[in-house]
């Protein structure tokens, strides 16, 4: 799936975005819901206007666990557990908004990250975002 250079690029990648958590999240997710407008029904009881709170946070979430999963791309499932049964069992999320999400923030991280997001990084990206979505559906089976 990724080689060993891959998988210390997606560290350091997310471990920079770690630090602008929400602004990235919120972003991707604010993408997400104008370009997928059928995504925002799970958010009906939020906040999701620009820069909201909700749209914050969530998005802060969002970019922390990715970046936990990098971290630990090597048990990805096990990392991953707690999120995959939360999404499945309690909120119920339509596993395609996993993937819908992993091309928003494609989008975000190339705009952000410009010249630094080069071909290498986004082909590992989206291997990796891909890896992430597949892992979270698993409880949908």
């Amino acid at each position: 799936m990724l080689s060993k250079h891959e998988k210390e690029l997606l560290v350091i990648i997310w471990d920079k975005m770690s630090l602008i958590a929400e602004d990235i999240g919120s972003e991707a997710l604010l993408r997400m819901f104008t370009v997928f407008p059928k995504t925002k029904t799970y958010f009906a009881h939020l906040d999701i206007s620009p820069r909201s709170p909700h749209l914050l946070s969530h998005g802060k979430k969002i970019v922390l666990a990715i970046a936990d999963g990098a971290r630990n791309i090597d048990s990805l499932t096990t990392t991953l557990a707690p999120l995959s049964a939360l999404h499945a069992y309690q909120l119920r999320i339509d596993p395609t908004n996993f993937k819908l999400l992993s091309h928003c923030l494609l989008v975000t991280l190339a705009a952000k990250m410009a010249d630094e997001f080069t071909a290498v990084s986004h082909a590992a990206t989206d291997k990796f975002l891909s890896a992430f979505s597949a892992v979270l559906a698993e409880k949908y089976r």
